[in-house]
């Protein structure tokens, strides 16, 4: 669908909305057959979704989201026991918007993935927002943490029978907790950061010496709001994080970070300093740059730590919430702290304020894969993805290989697995945001020269991906 640039009258508004929604402007569909926990589907279909909010120049956020949102980490995990690379995703039975929790693996050694694994039915709902988070514990029982929506849909959490196998999950527990990111810490059991919405989006922790008894909910951040995305290097969890003034989240900006190494029995500044948790107000010890001030809006992709155990936070910056025109300048932000003060290096320019990649540090090369380069569908989310590099610890970046090309559809929502395997590096899906399409799922090797896509449909219990030809 092509879009004007003039606004939309009412009844052409209705119309467009409509054509994005689908569903949501008439019935759902009933839950599909054989989408119980456990069952296996057919094929690697991701979630189509839009938020419905239609702007000038299109939709806020819409098209595949399968591997959404930067929120819900981790979502793949390389496990060397077994060479098997573990994900999650949200799928979509028969391409309908009807969102299915599913697990499967990448078994390295066969260059196979079996049939994905239903963990969680969600009943007819559509919104990526309930995707799964990942986590594997030292047993090598794998866990998934489903994400609920406020208080409206519950979460839930899941194992697996046995270690490293997809063939059963039991349901452990439901809580409310939103943008799941569990985290195993050896000696301590999980440290898990979510959100709860008590009228604004707060951010919580809570920690589990073996997932079933969980400590009280304790709250990390309310200043109006927040999105965060966390990370994990050893016993050391770290987590980078906005603000939404008033509780608005099309106003979310300013930066912030914090790290625990002790399971958030303290929690300290990039310095080192121990912050009073939680943190509620703007200017705390836990800033890292003050965008309100420049009237920029901050929309946060991933974080690491360098060789030297110094943390790199990548974001796009914006100047409205809306698609289009109205955002821009748009920029590929990276924020590196030197040991002495926060940097800022801008990348390149974003399309869009929901076109996410992720940050790869690895010793003297830093690189991000990230959908940066014109896509079919040019003002949605999403774009074609490309690898960007440094060799200065990001103080320039250039731009070192196109991943894709030619594509029918925008790719987005570009994900990293924890112990990244060299064969299964990047992990996202495609989908036209301006309407409803179907959704593939496809994963990158480190060099990025080589892209799989996963089976739309499977005939056998097993299959190889197919490579994509550019």
């Amino acid at each position: 669908m092509k879009l004007k640039s003039t606004p939309p009258s009412g009844l052409r508004r209705l119309l467009l909305v409509c054509a994005l929604t689908l569903g949501s402007c008439f019935a759902q569909p009933s839950s599909p057959a054989n989408s119980g926990p456990n069952a296996t589907d057919d094929g690697y279909r991701g979630i189509w979704f839009t938020l419905g909010q239609v702007q000038e120049f299109g939709d806020k956020y819409s098209g595949g989201l399968g591997t959404y949102t930067a929120n819900h980490v981790p979502i793949a995990i390389y496990a060397k026991a077994v060479n098997k690379t573990f994900f999650v995703y949200g799928g979509s039975k028969g391409g309908k918007r009807y969102l299915l929790n599913l697990i499967s693996y990448y078994d390295h050694a066969l260059g196979t993935v079996p049939r994905p694994v239903i963990v969680h039915d969600k009943g007819g709902v559509d919104d990526p927002h309930d995707n799964a988070s990942l986590s594997l514990d030292p047993e090598g029982y794998l866990w998934v943490f489903i994400s609920g929506r406020a208080r409206s849909r519950p979460g839930f959490i899941y194992r697996s029978a046995k270690p490293y196998d997809i063939t059963r999950f039991d349901l452990v527990s439901q809580r409310e907790i939103t943008y799941p990111q569990p985290r195993w810490i050896e000696g301590e059991g999980f440290l898990h950061l979510f959100t709860k919405y008590t009228g604004v989006r707060e951010l919580y922790w809570s920690t589990s010496p073996d997932g079933k008894t969980w400590s009280p909910d304790q709250k990390m951040a309310g200043i109006g709001g927040h999105y965060q995305t966390s990370h994990q290097r050893g016993k050391k969890v770290f987590t980078a994080f906005n603000r939404h003034p008033g509780g608005n989240v099309d106003k979310r900006t300013d930066l912030y970070f914090l790290q625990t190494d002790d399971a958030g029995r303290t929690w300290t500044n990039v310095r080192g300093e121990t912050v009073t948790v939680p943190v509620t107000t703007p200017q705390n010890p836990a800033l890292v740059h003050d965008y309100a001030a420049a009237n920029r809006l901050v929309y946060i992709h991933d974080l690491d730590l360098d060789r030297a155990g110094r943390p790199v936070i990548l974001y796009t910056t914006a100047a409205s919430f809306k698609p289009g025109p109205p955002g821009d300048p748009r920029w590929l932000t990276v924020a590196r702290w030197t040991g002495t003060e926060w940097t800022f290096t801008e990348v390149t320019r974003a399309n869009h304020n929901y076109s996410t990649g992720s940050l790869y540090l690895e010793g003297d090369l830093w690189r991000i894969f990230a959908p940066t380069e014109k896509g079919p569908q040019p003002l949605g989310g999403g774009a074609e993805i490309a690898i960007w590099t440094s060799r200065d610890e990001g103080k320039t970046w250039s731009k070192q290989r196109d991943v894709t090309q030619g594509s029918p559809m925008n790719h987005n929502y570009v994900r990293r697995s924890v112990d990244a395997h060299p064969d299964f590096y990047a992990f996202w899906a495609d989908g036209d945001p301006d309407k409803l399409s179907p959704s593939r799922l496809f994963f990158a090797n480190r060099a990025g020269d080589k892209v799989w896509q996963l089976p739309y449909d499977m005939k056998d219990a097993t299959a190889k991906p197919v490579l994509v030809e550019k």
